[in-house]
């Protein structure tokens, strides 16, 4: 692993890029900088539920409670759980063990600070810095002082509490919620089903290997299946960590976080509660909600991909809403992260108070064709600014003109670059994409 923290925390293979020594001495490196203001620090850890993560958060409370801080272990719950609890209770730094959407071979290590926002770079700097000096600026405690484990039992029934301190009522509501075999496989069902919710739970059996295993948000057949099925609503499907939704609507159709975020934005502004009257997307939005947002009078502010980027401009301009096309939706009103349980309730508010079905809702919006495909490659910016690669780049756009887009950008948390292409017609999409993606693939 080249630089320790990537976009969204450590990542990489379970103990073979991501070992427990890497998570011991991360423990103890993250615990010393998030807890130099705490006489005796603690700090928060929670996980999602694919079978690497006990041996992860064995080492990383080791080296925790080997400079003497305490641990809290909530055990599996959503990353968003846990910026919740972060910022809520007297703790010093909250600590999710995930990799979100990634496949099970895979896991994280992402730190909240005490405000329940992610770490901004300089912390990350500091951590990873002390954690690869030889000498360590702490004196190792002993005796009374080493750090303890202490058991958060209730940490489910808090974070649901707050959650369901954000809605009202939903009886009438028939919903099939995938919940991809990861953290909110308990939580989710048990959410929605308090709220009144007729719920109809699948891929909510984790055992430790399918997580993300064909459900969930990245992979929504099987919740479109079940819809058409079990004549629901609507279906919605978190990943592995919970702090994303994709809805799929009565008809099967798949509804993606523009549509959610478009749905929710214009029932905020009726309300006259849509924070700066603007939304926050990234680039990857298609255009789509772009029109639509124009049409509605709403302010569009764009960043780049990545949620910290959508955050940070939250933070910046004061808007309130913002997300991804991936579901990846913040509603900083409520919580400091994306949120997929909290983006549910949300969503099933506006459908009840709309009387509305989610097709209906979704019409509002018509989305543009877009085609993304994904290359595996050794290095990502080597391969996207290759001279051979910006020229066909460059011939596409000539192509597409003043009717679409081409985007090439790495995976933040994977060895792939993904070429994004949108305009009017599909098929030809699909061979511009194509042709650029061979391109880099006579890189590799």
């Amino acid at each position: 692993m080249s630089r320790l923290f990537g976009t969204d925390g450590v990542r990489g293979i379970a103990n073979q890029e991501l070992t427990p020594n890497i998570a011991f001495r991360l423990g103890q490196a993250g615990a010393y900088v998030l807890s130099k203001e705490h006489p005796h620090p603690r700090i928060i850890i929670g996980k999602d539920t694919r079978i690497s993560g006990d041996m992860l958060e064995a080492a990383l409370i080791a080296g925790i409670c080997s400079v003497g801080a305490d641990v809290l272990r909530v055990g599996i719950l959503p990353t968003p759980g846990i910026a919740f609890l972060t910022r809520t209770l007297d703790v010093s730094a909250g600590v999710v063990i995930s990799a979100s959407h990634n496949p099970v071979q895979d896991n994280g290590i992402k730190f909240f600070a005490s405000t329940g926002f992610k770490l901004p770079d300089a912390i990350e700097d500091e951590i990873e810095a002390i954690y690869q000096s030889e000498e360590k600026p702490w004196e190792v405690p002993i005796g009374g002082e080493v750090g303890r484990v202490i058991e958060i039992r209730d940490a489910e029934r808090r974070y649901m509490d707050f959650l369901k301190a954000t809605v009202g009522r939903l009886d009438g509501l028939k919903v099939v919620l995938d919940s991809a075999n990861g953290a909110a496989s308990q939580v989710g069902p048990k959410l929605l089903e308090e709220l009144g919710v007729e719920v109809i739970p699948i891929c909510n059996q984790p055992d430790g290997v399918n997580i993300n295993a064909s459900c969930g948000s990245t992979h929504p057949g099987a919740l479109q299946k079940a819809v058409l099925e079990y004549k629901a609503d609507l279906g919605l499907a978190n990943d592995g960590d919970a702090d994303r939704l994709i809805a799929v609507d009565e008809n099967g159709q798949v509804v993606d976080g523009d549509f959610i975020m478009l749905i929710c934005a214009l029932a905020q502004k009726a309300k006259g509660k849509l924070e700066k009257n603007a939304l926050v997307i990234t680039v990857m939005s298609n255009l789509g909600l772009k029109i639509a947002l124009k049409k509605a009078g709403i302010e569009v502010l764009e960043t780049q991909v990545g949620d910290r980027y959508v955050m940070e401009e939250l933070l910046r301009t004061g808007a309130k809403l913002g997300g991804e096309q991936s579901g990846h939706i913040i509603f900083l009103e409520h919580n400091t992260t994306g949120d997929g349980l909290l983006t549910a309730i949300q969503l099933l508010t506006v459908i009840k108070e709309e009387k509305k079905s989610l097709r209906t809702l979704a019409a509002q919006m018509q989305r543009l064709p877009q085609v993304l495909i994904n290359t595996r490659v050794e290095d990502k910016e080597k391969s996207m600014n290759h001279p051979d690669v910006l020229k066909k780049v460059e011939e596409v756009k000539a192509v597409l003109g003043d009717s679409g887009r081409i985007l090439v950008r790495p995976s933040g948390t994977e060895p792939l670059v993904r070429v994004m292409v949108e305009g009017p017609d599909q098929d030809h999409l699909k061979f511009l994409a194509q042709s650029v993606i061979e391109v880099i693939q006579k890189l590799v």
